[in-house]
């Protein structure tokens, strides 16, 4: 019995033991069926059906949905289901290529990549959509669907970027669950021209779990004036966010504050004024921008009360006045803070003074564009988590403090355009994360050794000028390696030379280089030249004495603009294949003949000076071909032969200055295709003929000066008419044109400049002259004198030359009779006349007297009589030379007593 009960025993604990092994396999497979089961759960055929369907009406130009296809939509692109039911949770189609800053990169990529079309109904079968983004797409100008209101489960919509417009629906306020909605409305496909906008904000009333909220760039100036109390009734709002929304007031009080959990609020570029109180309540906020909001008076002190504050971005206020107040070091947490273009005036110590012994985050400060004043202090040296430093635009003096080297995180460094006319200490060189300093258009003196370089490793960009009477001195040996490899330099003013140094040419990586006025009299080392002409794409060396011939033959494939001007450089016209937009070698030794295929070689070129070279032969016929050409500046060459006669009306030229050469034949009639024509300037040179009536075409002509050339016949009629209404200078002096000064040149109400001096030109001055509104009133010059300075672009004094004579008169040295027209003095404005070496008769105008802006006056060798009315400004005799029947002073000669002003009418 007992060997029984043992073995009963034994079984009875055997069977118990395969019973618990079989329950437990049991379970493993029930859990792994269900694991199975729920890796294989297909999409349901509603919501599959549902996505068919919005795909169809969708445009898709990039194939962005190419993978919807099949039964299981769950793995298609953009789609997440619930892996228990099957439902379609989340719809993602984001567009993967989006552009940045506003718009910047390859539209067309970008425009390839949208979905567009229409938004299917269909949408609705998605009865569990949690998550929608369509973002950054293009429905070009499509309504927000009402439907939208009826996807009862969204969390997340996203509808920014994608070329909405028209009113929202307030069917949205009833997406009671959603936490997040963005509709930012600025979009990169139509440029800004398709609006969104809502006439109230009362549907959001309705979005009562609602955490993040953008309106920017929709219109909100009709929701009237209670629009933040509707705002403020979403107890759950962390991001607020009306950037642009043409908000027209911010209500300065509130009765309550509900949304108390706010961390981000963006209300720039609004229209407010003063800064409300409850503001300084929201003690949540961690980043406030209020950019271009026309705040007013100062910065208040409860900044103060937002102590968990990392960004404040108050910049662009332009009326936001006063001293920066010390409050910020008391914001422990603040990390970037931005007071740029204000009128905030007085020196920065009190505004450093507050982080005086304060542990502080503070790595992005900028105060450019402001009043503020006074030398650098010390205290910068507190800020030493600083990694951004712009204080450009301001009007700062002295030098850079020393506790600059105290910024060892600094990364950039902007003190451009202020009055600093101190040093630059060797503490600068402590910088050791430097990448870009920008020390331009100051007043900087001293000398730059290598302790202020040595340490700047990853130094990628200099820019360092100072004015020409300053004396700023880079001692560092010709041997010395620079820790650095430079990407952009600019250098002006600066002694460099005269070697080009070693640690230059050892700068191999540069794609920006400005090196003006830098004392460089040496050769461009050619190793140096050929291995940036693959990567530079601006390249100014100008005004130094650098000689030598330049590479025959090299590609510049980024090259954008190049100035070597003002230089030494000799031998031929480079023969360089280059896209750049601008060519400056004005002002050399070039020699010999242009290129005749100039339009080959460079065909995206728009400004073009050679000018005050040794160049010869003739200008090359594919210049004709430059359809990009703008400006064509030749000026004092030694170019011979005719002109091209090739011009055409899809040209762009709108200056084209070849004086001083010894061009001969006609004027090409092809100029007057030349619509865009504004200056034209082709003095000094032996072109013949008539002036052709072809210019008339060239309606927006400014400057015409054909002096010093051999053109005959009389004034074209065209000229005097109102089809040069912009007409400001008409030089024709030193010609062989003859006849009388038409009455219609009196149309010409723009004329500031009128030289028809040393020609032919017979009868009366016209009385009309008084017509000359330009030279009654004298204003409105400055625009015209840019495009001759344009067009000339080179030695100042040729510019000046003809500056000089702005509001001048000058008709001597012709066969002019009659008298002087007492409308003369209707010229208020006038400052020079010069009517000598004429046949004019008769008494001097008393009325001259009037014009008290005259400064040069010349009426000699004519046959005017009578007394010399009193004109205090001109008392040198020799203005009335060679008119012996004139009398009174200044003159030895007295009147007899019966001598009178008499007016004759001539």
């Amino acid at each position: 019995m007992a060997i029984i009960n043992a073995c009963f025993s034994s079984n009875h604990f055997a069977i118990i033991h395969l019973l618990l092994l079989f329950f437990y396999v049991s379970s493993c497979l029930d859990i792994i069926k269900i694991c199975l089961a729920d890796a294989n759960v297909l999409c349901l055929d509603a919501d599959r059906e549902g996505l068919f369907a919005f795909k169809t009406s969708l445009t898709d130009p990039s194939g962005r949905l190419a993978s919807w296809v099949g039964e299981d939509c769950c793995t298609w692109n953009g789609i997440k289901c619930n892996n228990q039911t099957g439902h379609v949770t989340k719809l993602e189609l984001r567009n993967p290529y989006w552009l940045v800053n506003g718009g910047v990169g390859d539209r067309e990529a970008y425009k390839r990549s949208c979905l567009g079309g229409k938004i299917n109904p269909s949408l609705l079968h998605l009865n569990q959509l949690n998550y929608l983004d369509i973002s950054f797409n293009d429905f070009e100008g499509a309504p927000i669907p009402d439907f939208f209101g009826q996807l009862q489960n969204l969390r997340y919509l996203n509808l920014s970027f994608a070329s909405f417009s028209g009113e929202i629906p307030n069917q949205l306020g009833n997406l009671s669950g959603l936490q997040y909605l963005d509709l930012y409305a600025d979009s990169y496909s139509n440029s800004g021209t398709l609006e969104l906008s809502t006439q109230n904000l009362k549907w959001l009333s309705g979005l009562s779990s609602l955490k993040h909220l953008n309106l920017g760039y929709v219109k909100l100036d009709g929701v009237g004036a209670d629009w933040l109390q509707t705002v403020n009734m979403l107890p759950s709002l962390v991001e607020l966010r009306l950037h642009w929304c043409q908000l027209q007031g911010l209500p300065l009080s509130l009765p309550s504050i509900n949304f108390t959990s706010l961390s981000v609020l963006d209300l720039s570029e609004n229209s407010f004024n003063a800064f409300p109180q409850w503001l300084f309540n929201l003690t949540s906020l961690t980043k406030l921008y209020l950019r271009w909001d026309f705040f007013n008076n100062h910065i208040p002190g409860e900044f103060a009360n937002l102590e968990l504050l990392e960004v404040l971005d108050l910049s662009n206020n332009l009326e936001l006045g006063g001293q920066i107040p010390g409050i910020f070091g008391n914001l422990s947490r603040l990390r970037i803070l931005d007071l740029s273009a204000n009128n905030l005036i007085g020196d920065i110590q009190e505004f450093l003074g507050g982080f005086s012994g304060k542990p502080n985050n503070l790595f992005f400060l900028d105060l450019s564009s402001n009043s503020l004043v006074g030398e650098l202090p010390e205290s910068l040296g507190n800020l030493k988590n600083l990694q951004y430093l712009f204080l450009s635009g301001n009007s700062f003096w002295g030098s850079i403090p020393s506790s600059i080297g105290s910024l060892s995180s600094l990364w950039k460094l902007d003190l451009s355009y202020n009055m600093m006319n101190g040093t630059i200490p060797e503490s600068f060189g402590q910088l050791s994360k430097l990448v870009d300093a920008n020390l331009m258009q100051n007043s900087w003196e001293g000398i730059l050794n290598e302790a202020h370089l040595i340490n700047l490793r990853r130094l990628e960009s200099i820019r360092l000028t100072t004015q020409p009477t300053r004396s700023l001195v880079f001692n560092v040996s010709y041997k010395w390696v620079p820790p650095f490899m430079l990407k952009s330099i600019q250098l002006e003013n600066c002694l460099v030379g005269p070697p080009f140094p070693l640690w230059l040419q050892l700068q191999t990586e540069l794609t920006f280089v400005v090196l003006r006025k830098v004392g460089i009299s040496d050769t461009i080392p050619g190793d140096w030249f050929s291995k940036l002409s693959s990567q530079i794409s601006y390249l100014v060396l100008s005004n130094n004495e650098i000689k030598g011939n330049l590479p025959h033959e090299l590609e510049f494939p980024n090259l954008r603009g190049i100035d070597l001007s003002s230089n030494r450089f000799e031998g031929p016209f480079p023969q360089w294949s280059i896209n750049t937009s601008e060519l400056y070698l004005q002002d050399n030794s070039f020699s010999g003949p242009l290129p005749e295929n100039i339009g080959v070689l460079m065909p995206r070129l728009q400004r073009l000076y050679l000018s005050w070279n040794h160049l010869n032969s003739r200008i090359p016929s594919s210049m004709c071909d430059m359809l990009d050409l703008q400006v064509l500046s030749l000026r004092s060459n030694k170019f011979s032969g005719e002109l091209p006669n090739c011009w055409h009306q899809s040209q762009m030229l709108w200056a084209i200055d070849i004086s001083n050469n010894t061009l001969s034949g006609h004027l090409p009639i092809s100029f007057g295709y030349l619509r865009s024509l504004s200056v034209l300037m082709l003095s000094n040179n032996n072109l013949d003929g008539e002036i052709p009536s072809s210019l008339q075409n060239c309606t927006g002509l400014t400057s015409i000066d054909l002096g010093g050339n051999k053109f005959s016949g009389t004034l074209p009629p065209w000229i005097e008419d109102n089809k040069l209404a912009s007409l400001f200078m008409l030089r024709l002096q030193s010609n062989l044109l003859s006849g009388n000064i038409p009455q219609r040149l009196c149309n010409l109400r723009n004329l500031h400049i009128l030289d028809l001096s040393h020609n032919m030109f017979s009868g009366c001055i016209p009385r009309c002259i008084g017509n000359l509104s330009a030279l009654v009133h004298g204003k409105n010059s400055e625009v015209f004198e840019r495009l001759i300075y344009v067009a000339i672009k080179g030695r100042d004094p040729e510019y000046r030359s003809i500056i000089a004579i702005v509001d001048s008169i000058d008709l001597s040295w012709n066969n002019l009779t009659g008298g002087i027209p007492d409308e003369v003095s209707s010229l208020s404005a006038l400052h020079i006349l010069n009517l000598s070496h004429n046949y004019l008769a008769g008494p001097i105008p008393p009325s001259l007297s009037s014009l008290t802006s005259l400064t040069r006056l010349n009426l000699s060798y004519n046959n005017l009589a009578g007394r010399i009315p009193p004109l205090p400004k001109f008392v040198d005799p020799s203005i009335f030379e060679g008119n012996p029947s004139l009398c009174g002073a200044p003159l030895p000669n007295k009147c007899p007593r019966s001598s009178t002003f008499r007016k004759t009418n001539f």
